[in-house]
């Protein structure tokens, strides 16, 4: 039997193959430290109390009929009204559109940009962009990055591929890695943009960028930069992904935003009105309600991200610990999100059985089998297979659980040979 050339070359996710291994073992009562999926474990991390309240007030009141197509207008401005006073960013009710969660905002984003064989620029690692990519049927241009610039591209990475594209794709912070944009690296990469879009006539594409700031409110130290607040000219061409799944800790409850130039946001809202991807409206009505209430926003997310970063600087200070004990390890400061990122070189090593560790894959694996420790490769954010940096989720653990894995790691890598 046949199905179309999109089912069939369809590539399953890395990450959830992973995650299946690690249930099932978990299932048999295996002790496996999953730092895999970037979820949250909602009996460590809960939603705020006061959102919860909202959205089981929401149900009471009976709002299960259908949302309006682009989101509830009160959700609309009270996006608005935050992003004002979060970011000084100046977008209407009428400039967002609201669906279930970040994912089909990002496919919408793409499906009203891109045609076939357009080219899309985005960096590797990143989350997904190659899906999108392959689903819309572009000329994908996947820019390496390196450790040096945190794993984040530069104007200088970009500038070669600009000529015929028509979309760039950036996060920040940045998933897989939890590094984010210095005002210097996003400020070039606007100007370049900028200053290709002045190249082109009325009869062809401007270049657009995708901004996915998901991570934004989650940022321990440094400054959160976006486009339009360092170069207003981007107004137009900028089409702005957020949410709430991440910041409160709501992966489940579905709500993410786009905002953006009037003409995209109404294509992908009529884009999204076929394909049905709304977001519930009683989550709509709680984060709404939410939203107006910003000191408890501000009271929860303080709390939370501190929890979540002092989850990483224990990873990353246990990563740095086996580098000065002289193992082949490092790691990167945790900026923002859920994620370390943290480089294992030991492929080609072999194992006590004596079978050798290809490639990153083989050493996923061999950690959870050997250390109880699940991690997800490079690979799966579209680097190669032979790059031994992972991303490690903190958002699935306890500081306990992390802790107690770092002696199973420095034991499993022991063994190495």
């Amino acid at each position: 039997m046949k199905v179309s050339k999109l089912a069939a070359n369809l590539i399953g996710s890395e990450i959830i193959k992973i995650g299946n291994q690690v249930n099932d073992m978990k299932s048999q009562g295996a002790e496996i430290a999953n730092l895999t999926i970037g979820d949250l474990n909602s009996n460590i991390y809960p939603i705020p109390d006061f959102l919860k309240e909202e959205v089981q007030k929401a149900y009471q009141n009976n709002l299960t009929n259908y949302p309006p197509a682009n989101g509830l207008l009160s959700l609309r401005k009270a996006i608005s009204t935050d992003i004002q006073n979060r970011w000084n960013l100046d977008y209407s009710e009428n400039d967002i559109l609201v669906a279930g969660g970040s994912r089909p905002l990002i496919y919408a984003a793409f499906k009203t940009i891109v045609d076939p064989d357009d080219k899309v620029i985005y960096p590797v690692p990143s989350w997904n962009n190659n899906h999108y990519a392959y689903l819309t049927e572009a000329q994908k241009i996947e820019v390496e990055t390196t450790q040096e610039n945190n794993f984040l591209p530069t104007a200088a990475d970009l500038k070669l591929h600009l000529k015929g594209a028509v979309l760039i794709a950036l996060c920040s912070p940045l998933n897989p890695t939890g590094t984010m944009f210095s005002k210097q690296q996003l400020a070039e990469i606007c100007e370049m943009i900028i200053e290709e879009n002045k190249t082109r006539g009325d009869d062809e594409k401007p270049l657009y960028l995708m901004y996915d700031q998901i991570y934004a409110m989650l940022t321990f130290k440094d400054e959160h930069f976006d486009p339009v607040s360092l170069y207003p000219e981007l107004k137009e061409f900028t089409v702005y992904i957020d949410g709430a799944s991440k910041c409160f800790a709501a992966t489940g409850i579905r709500v993410g935003w786009s905002f953006g130039p009037a003409l995209i946001i109404n294509k992908m809202k009529s884009l999204l009105g076929h394909i049905g991807a709304w977001a519930p409206k009683p989550e709509q009505e709680a984060v709404s309600v939410l939203l107006n209430h910003p000191e408890k926003v501000d009271e929860f997310v303080n709390h939370f991200k501190g929890e979540i970063a002092e989850s990483l600087t224990v990873l990353h200070n246990g990563i740095q610990n086996l580098k000065n004990k002289g193992f082949s390890v490092e790691s990167i400061q945790p900026m923002g999100a859920l994620y370390l990122t943290i480089e294992l070189d030991y492929i080609g090593k072999t194992k006590p059985d004596g079978v050798v560790i290809k490639d990153s894959s083989d050493l996923v694996f061999y950690l959870i089998e050997e250390a109880g420790i699940a991690l997800v490769p490079f690979s799966a954010f579209g680097n190669s297979r032979d790059m031994p940096w992972f991303r490690a989720s903190a958002g699935g653990v306890s500081l306990e659980e992390i802790k107690n894995m770092l002696p199973r790691l420095e034991a499993a890598l022991t063994k190495l040979s």
